[in-house]
């Protein structure tokens, strides 16, 4: 019953399309009634004057119907001239319809002949069509408005659908396509949206593949350099090779992680699972300070090992690009992560984390990797992941795990 709906505003279209037609036809049909009203009653009042007259005719005959002009209506008086028949329709003194018929009759122009016509019943009859008129219009009315609005569904139900498979789309599921039969513009935006549904899956699937394939490659060369740099004899130069040898470890690690996860090969082994204490473990593997807090004594159905994986990104995720201290706040099922940096940009809340982008330059440095892990593997464990800003400044990530009973905590942060 939306208002702003494409068939409601079809159906006011053809409302007032027919109303318009309607009042039309009405218009028509009133003048064209009243003129031929008019028409007769001019005739009639001819005929009844030639009869007045008739007797004048006759030797030593008088007309009948014969008045004094000041006793005619004036508009009708004014137009009186010798040897003129003067027809003329108005009302009388009170206020009655007539059509009059005059001339003038003696030579000094003060009396005259004149008939009167009464079209009361003929304006009674039209006040009488245009009621019945206005009625069959509204009767027609109450049909073409359902009528429009059958009308309208059809298409609009085909746009609803439509709009359905591209939030489908929008939510990732590019398998999704939506009829697109007929021959009409709304078959062409179906047949439009498929062909776009195909190219991304076309795009989405080769970029998987070619993570997959470098991950994969980098892997046995990876495994090589590792080993060579710890036969290198100890030194600075060794801990700087060492260093960089590990963090190319941890993005080859990251890539084939990610690209498990766009194969859909990642499954879950829920349990249940003490948060807090899983929270604090995977705080203190990171090494990192952060001050943790737990109220209470939550237990969540979800995989600790993916969970393990999802606290750790997001400490990790606070310190490289935020600001100590960084807190983590276990309450119910749902863990809030925060740091006090600048806060997480504006084009990352508004369209999720990029790959290999890190968002504003302040935030630090990094691969952009760390975050598009933990929203896939919060997405493996059924877990519902959000990021804001505080607004005392910032960044916010939230976490939200499905507790034993199957529901969801409502928490929310401000």
């Amino acid at each position: 019953m939306n208002p702003a709906s494409l068939r409601w505003k079809i159906a006011v279209l053809v409302t007032l399309a027919s109303a318009v037609v309607a009042a039309m036809v009405g218009l028509l049909v009133h003048r064209a009634t009243w003129q031929r009203d008019l028409d007769i009653g001019e005739a009639r009042a001819r005929i009844a004057l030639d009869r007045s007259l008739a007797p004048a005719d006759r030797p030593g005959g008088t007309p009948d119907d014969v008045v004094t002009v000041a006793a005619l209506p004036d508009a009708l008086a004014a137009q009186l001239r010798p040897g003129r028949t003067v027809i003329w329709y108005g009302l009388d003194h009170r206020d009655e319809p007539w059509m009059w018929a005059a001339q003038l009759y003696g030579g000094d122009g003060r009396q005259a002949v004149s008939v009167q016509i009464s079209m009361g019943s003929e304006l009674l009859s039209l006040y009488a069509l245009d009621r019945n008129m206005a009625k069959a219009a509204l009767l027609a009315l109450a049909g073409v408005v359902p009528l429009s609005v059958l009308a309208a569904e059809l298409p609009n139900r085909r746009l609803r659908r439509m709009a359905r498979t591209a939030r489908e789309i929008a939510d990732g599921n590019l398998a999704a396509r939506t009829d697109a039969g007929g021959r009409d513009e709304i078959a062409e935006i179906g047949a439009g949206l498929n062909s776009m549904a195909a190219g991304l899956q076309r795009r989405l699937l080769s970029e998987q593949r070619f993570t997959a394939d470098v991950a994969h490659e980098l892997r046995t060369p990876m495994m090589g350099l590792m080993t060579s740099a710890e036969l290198l004899p100890d030194g600075e130069v060794t801990d700087l090779v060492r260093d960089r040898v590990r963090v190319l470890r941890t993005l080859v690690e990251c890539l084939l992680e990610i690209s498990r996860l766009d194969a859909g090969a990642e499954r879950a082994d829920r349990v249940p699972v003490p948060v807090g204490e899983v929270v604090e473990e995977s705080v203190q593997r990171t090494g990192l300070q952060a001050a943790v807090t737990v109220t209470g004594a939550p237990v969540a159905e979800t995989d600790p090992r993916r969970l393990d994986r999802i606290i750790a990104n997001l400490v990790i995720n606070a310190h490289r690009h935020g600001r100590p201290p960084v807190e983590v706040a276990v309450e119910g099922t749902a863990v809030v992560v925060r740091d006090h940096g600048p806060g997480f940009p504006d084009e990352l809340l508004a369209h999720g984390p990029q790959r290999f982008r890190t968002g504003a330059a302040e935030r630090g440095q990094g691969h952009g990797l760390g975050l598009a892990i933990a929203f896939g593997q919060a997405e493996v464990i059924g877990a519902d992941l959000t990021l804001a800003n505080a607004p005392d400044g910032g960044a916010v990530a939230i976490l939200r795990l499905t507790s034993p009973a199957g529901r969801s905590t409502g928490l929310t942060h401000g």
